[in-house]
């Protein structure tokens, strides 16, 4: 097959010159690789290389025409056509080399007009056609000498297109082969987790050429080639690159699903806005489609999915010596559901325990029975952080993040309900005690300052007795106050342990309780009150705790303070 490097006007008016019948010259091997390595060399030319994927693009119910010449008979030849974004229609046509001038030993040649017509106006023979966005071969193992036609048209819609031949097709060998059984296996399935395996390229296992395998992933269908999931994602990014060994990559960990777009692609094909007939080329819209490059890993696992979601997985065997591909037959699945959560129901005026794990979550539901102008929620946080949803028939009307005890009012609506999602810490399990009511007076937790830390006084210290102070509210509560002796060794992350709010007086021994007192004040300036603490050892360290106890009789306990009595006096 010749490599041809010129215009075809210019190879008609070669052919005509010789005097006698000669043969084409055959591929010069050191300039076929330096003008393969110069993509310029076949830009938009009408002319097909002997051994390298040329790309190019169609326009509409544009036809286009290509050209080759194989120089002797019974020569091996395949051709390969590769849609991208459409469907094709292709031909491929052989005709015979022009004959010399009839006016032989005259050494006048034809016209080259006429030279032309002879070779652009017959139809020559057709040797395959196909209609469809299969990757699709033709294959020859002996094929007539002549100039070679392929004609392709898209009438779908303008669309990128890759087409390859070769008159060596048993050494080039570009495309990776497939195994055996070329299909993806789903060999595990989760709610966020599909893990994919497959058979490996025997150009890699058997002829040790360097194949990597490339996964897309997306919503919607399955691709036939990696140039149709280039076109899909309309970008000119490269492929990523493989994971460290034994992590598999999430392709997910993005604020967007895909790779960005490249904002300089499209600036250096100009010809892509705009065709001879003037249609404008109007940029593609965002799509939920992911490729990565994992190396020659025949196993892989992609995380972060959403529950209950179809996905499209596809596989693709790269050469990374020529960059060429072959698709796997590519696969689907639907991730599992997400494990039903069981909903609690809420009585009105109830307090409602409820234990939460790391990152877990619970669900409430309230529907109360009478028509009600408002509806108040208590959330009682008794370790770390938790985070509040409510929303009423499906319309989200509260989202924040609740420490200790607060307390949410929300106008009311006739039969109306709620549901409540509470979201556990990450740091760990988390307690709480919930409340809802339509009766704004009915509140069981007390009312809190926002300050509830417990000062001590290192003035007023003794060998034994310390002097403590907090803050109170505008609503008369009744204070209890505990002591316990602790080792010296005690420290601040013990005390983070056993910060418990929702343990009560009830759970200490009676021999912590130091006294109970009732204290409010109408100034919330002064609602400070004090007591000391008597009958203490010398040197000895004492953990205090101050509970507010509620008119429900619910209590919630200050944060624990730790305290050490003079060793001398």
């Amino acid at each position: 097959m010749l490599l041809l490097s010129c215009p075809l006007p210019l190879l008609l008016l070669l052919l005509p010159l010789h005097s006698r019948p000669q043969k084409l010259p055959t591929r010069d091997e050191e300039l076929f690789q330096m003008q393969i390595r110069d993509k310029a060399f076949f830009h938009d030319s009408s002319v097909i290389p002997d051994g390298a994927e040329i790309s190019s693009y169609l326009f509409r119910d544009t036809p286009k025409r290509y050209f080759f010449v194989v120089e002797e008979d019974n020569t091996p030849l395949a051709v390969t056509v590769t849609p991208c974004d459409a469907p094709l229609e292709w031909k491929l046509s052989v005709q015979e080399l022009p004959e010399e001038a009839s006016g032989e030993g005259s050494g006048d040649p034809e016209p080259l007009e006429q030279q032309k017509q002879q070779i652009t106006n017959e139809e020559g023979t057709e040797l395959f056609s196909y209609k469809g966005n299969d990757v699709e071969y033709f294959v020859s193992s002996s094929s007539p000498s002549g100039l070679y036609q392929l004609d392709l048209l898209s009438t779908e819609k303008d669309t990128h297109f890759k087409v390859y031949a070769t008159t060596t097709p048993e050494s080039d060998q570009p495309y990776p082969e497939l195994p055996y059984d070329p299909r993806i296996d789903v060999t595990s399935l989760g709610r966020t987790t599909v893990t994919l395996a497959w058979k490996p390229s025997p150009t890699a296992s058997l002829l040790r050429q360097p194949i990597q395998y490339c996964i897309v992933i997306n919503k919607e269908h399955n691709f036939k080639s990696l140039c149709a999931v280039e076109a899909k994602l309309s970008s000119d990014d490269t492929f990523m690159m493989a994971p460290k060994p034994g992590l598999d990559f999430s392709p997910f960990d993005f604020a967007h699903f895909g790779f960005p777009a490249d904002n300089n692609s499209g600036k250096e094909r100009g010809f892509l806005k705009s065709s001879k007939s003037g249609r404008q080329m109007s940029p593609k819209p965002r799509v939920d489609l992911h490729r990565v490059c994992i190396g020659n890993k025949n196993i892989f696992t992609v995380s972060d999915l959403k529950p209950d979601t179809q996905y499209y997985f596809d596989m693709f065997a790269v050469n990374t010596n020529t960059n060429m591909s072959t698709a796997y037959v590519g696969t689907f699945a639907r991730t599992k559901e997400e494990a039903k959560q069981k909903t609690i129901e809420l009585k009105d005026g109830k307090v409602t325990d409820l234990f939460i794990k790391r990152k877990g979550a619970k669900f409430l539901r309230f529907a109360p029975v009478s028509s009600h102008q408002k509806v108040t929620f208590s959330v009682h946080s008794c370790l770390d952080a938790v985070q509040i949803q409510v929303r009423r028939d499906g319309k989200l009307l509260l989202s924040q993040s609740v420490e200790g005890v607060r307390q949410f009012q929300l106008r009311g609506k006739a039969k109306a309900k709620y549901l409540i999602r509470l979201k556990g810490s990450k740091k760990g399990a988390s307690m709480l005690k919930v409340l809802a009511t339509t009766r704004p007076n009915k509140q069981s937790f007390p009312s809190l300052p926002e300050d509830t830390r417990i000062k001590a006084f290192d003035k007023l210290r003794t060998c034994s007795s310390v002097t403590v102070a907090w803050l109170g509210t505008q609503e008369r509560n009744k204070f209890c106050i505990y002591k316990r002796e602790v080792d010296d060794n005690y420290n601040e992350e013990q005390k983070r342990r056993e910060q418990n709010q929702c343990l009560g007086p009830d759970t200490r021994k009676k021999s912590d309780k130091v006294l109970c007192k009732y204290f409010h004040s109408q100034n919330i300036q002064k609602a400070v009150t004090t007591e000391t603490i008597r009958g203490l050892q010398p040197g000895k360290s004492y953990l205090l705790d101050v509970y507010v106890i509620g008119h429900g009789g619910h209590s919630v306990k200050y944060q624990s303070k730790l305290v050490k009595t003079r060793k001398f006096c």
